[in-house]
């Protein structure tokens, strides 16, 4: 769309192409492109489109508000690196970012999560994107084969080993329970780029066992912000290609949106289990994530998401599907979103399309917390699940 046929509303509001949410879509994903054929670190012509659509647009937004613009792409990468988005020239709703917020994190110069984020989800949240049709892919092909067991085995694949070694490739493709899905898990697993190599060999992160990226200064980087507040990341698996062969890692978006929320998944499902509850994961080929039963009969619905951006997470809430039924459900997301972003749950809730104002966000601790006031019986009974949710 050309400033021509933007309409008022569009130019007043940040959805003309060159300010506001559009462009902070554009520059996420510019960066995205440029990080996949490039390198940020490289700066040949021609650029990814995409790439220079954000630089010339930035130059655009910066102009029309009399500011300083970028001279290069090298000094557009760098304004991503070091200064807050809110400090950009752009007109933003007010609660479209936080304080700190950046595109590209300082230490690492790899894209953020909040980048991953508004690159794939920041310009229309009800397109479609990679994760999502992997998933559907999934279990389409695992329905048709009647193998929900399929389905749990690819989802734990995902959310356990995003790195495979070429022995350990071949030995999931082996697997008759992955029978369903093997194509499709040889096409998501894609060779390790070398940017990752560091003393000739890759290295898994110990906590969410992602590859890591080497730092200028010789030390390393996970590309999880949950995993980087914990402080420096521990060094798990050292993989030599001469040694291992070829290693693979998952595709960046299922790294980010499904491999990121399943181990928050798996850590809520056992301290829920630990509190004496019975616990079912990715129930219903998946209409949910974990299914929660107390010993009154009494079933919870949980979905996690993992997301840095309380906006763009508000504007992709969705009821929780109705079977298998349950009393109450639950959205949740990690504590430490929340305390990285206050005024999280409220952005949260303002953005939520009116089809899902009764979508509830928890934080993970929180969650745990109502779960063992109902447990010690300070929250409202109920009998088993007979036809579905109560409303």
């Amino acid at each position: 769309m050309s400033t021509t046929d933007a309409s008022p509303e569009a130019q007043s509001t940040g959805w003309a192409p060159h300010d506001g949410v559009v462009l902070l879509h554009t520059l996420a994903k510019g960066l995205i492109d440029l990080e996949r054929v490039r390198g940020l670190d490289s700066f040949t012509m021609p650029y990814p489109a995409e790439a220079q659509r954000a630089l010339d647009r930035t130059v655009l937004a910066c102009l029309r508000k009399g500011a300083g613009v970028p001279r290069s792409m090298a000094q557009l990468i760098d304004w991503c690196a070091t200064r807050p988005i809110s400090d950009w020239p752009l007109d933003l709703p007010a609660d479209t970012v936080g304080p700190d917020d950046l595109l590209l994190d300082p230490e690492s110069g790899r894209p953020t999560e909040l980048c991953h984020e508004w690159a794939e989800h920041g310009h229309d949240t009800a397109g479609e994107h990679l994760d999502r049709e992997v998933i559907r892919s999934a279990l389409r092909m695992c329905r048709e084969y009647g193998e929900e067991e399929s389905y749990s085995a690819f989802r734990a694949l995902l959310v356990d080993r995003p790195v495979l070694t070429s022995a350990e490739s071949f030995e999931v493709a082996a697997d008759l329970v992955m029978e369903p899905v093997r194509e499709l898990i040889g096409w998501i697993y894609r060779p390790a780029p070398g940017g990752l190599l560091m003393d000739g060999a890759y290295a898994t992160c110990g906590r969410c066992l992602t590859l890591l990226t080497p730092t200028r200064d010789g030390l390393w980087w996970c590309e999880r912000d949950r995993c980087r507040r914990t402080g420096p990341p521990p060094v798990g698996r050292r993989l030599h290609p001469e040694e291992v062969g070829e290693v693979l890692q998952l595709r960046r978006p299922l790294r980010q949106y499904v491999t990121g929320p399943g181990r928050a998944e798996t850590d809520l499902a056992r301290k829920l289990t630990g509190l004496g509850l019975t616990v079912r994961m990715w129930p219903g080929f998946d209409s949910y994530d974990l299914h929660v039963t107390f010993p009154s009969g009494m079933v919870w619905a949980i979905d996690v998401k993992d997301w840095a951006s309380p906006r763009l997470l508000g504007l992709a809430a969705r009821p929780v599907p109705r079977t298998p039924p349950y009393h109450e459900a639950f959205w949740v997301v990690p504590r430490h979103r929340v305390t990285d972003r206050p005024g999280y749950i409220a952005m949260f809730e303002r953005h939520r399309p009116s089809g899902a104002r009764d979508v509830r966000l928890l934080t993970d601790d929180g969650l745990e917390e109502l779960a063992r006031h109902r447990l010690h019986g300070s929250g409202p009974d109920h009998a088993p699940v007979e036809g579905g949710p109560r409303a």
